[in-house]
């Protein structure tokens, strides 16, 4: 069994999900989202939003973490503050030296869904189909989570791999 951590990157809100995986089976551990104060400056947000991440991988102590990848849009400086807020997400896990994966939300979706164009409600009907009994009060908890069954797919699929490349 192996314990995997989803993140998606949010200033305002960061998305985050626990999952255990044995096997093909998944099993919801812990989700939710951490909110930051928009009147706050973006170095205090960024600094809530590492302590928290931080506290989060110390409690749940994940193997493994998964970052979902920022797409831009017609506001740079929104692009821009996302990308601060990816950074955290991608270095926070590093920094408590988890290995960090990273996935398109097409990917994301592709893997969860079965459709890289599903919508957020078919995201989060399907993830709570995968984990059953899990109760989703923001989007981004569940995209989160999404983010770590993707991760669970994949990582699946490369140690197959590799486990096939070291027999040959």
């Amino acid at each position: 069994m192996i314990r995997l951590m989803g993140i998606d990157p949010g200033l305002r809100f960061m998305g985050w999900g626990i999952i255990d995986v044995d096997g093909n089976r998944l099993r919801h551990v812990a989700s939710g989202v951490i909110a930051t104060d928009g009147h706050e400056s973006v170095p205090l947000r960024l600094c809530e939003l590492h302590g928290k991440l931080q506290n989060l991988i110390r409690e749940y102590a994940p193997a493994e973490a998964a970052v979902e990848e920022t797409y831009v849009n017609r506001n740079g400086s929104s692009t821009l503050k996302l990308g601060y807020a990816r950074g955290v997400a991608l270095l926070t896990p590093a920094y408590e030296g988890l290995p960090v994966a990273e996935y398109g939300a097409m990917t994301v979706k592709k893997s969860v869904v079965g459709t890289g164009s599903a919508t957020k409600e078919q995201v989060t009907m399907m993830v709570k189909r995968l984990l059953p009994g899990v109760a989703i009060y923001k989007a981004d908890a569940s995209d989160a989570l999404a983010v770590a069954i993707c991760h669970a797919h994949y990582r699946a699929s490369a140690a197959y791999v590799t486990a096939g490349r070291r027999m040959a």
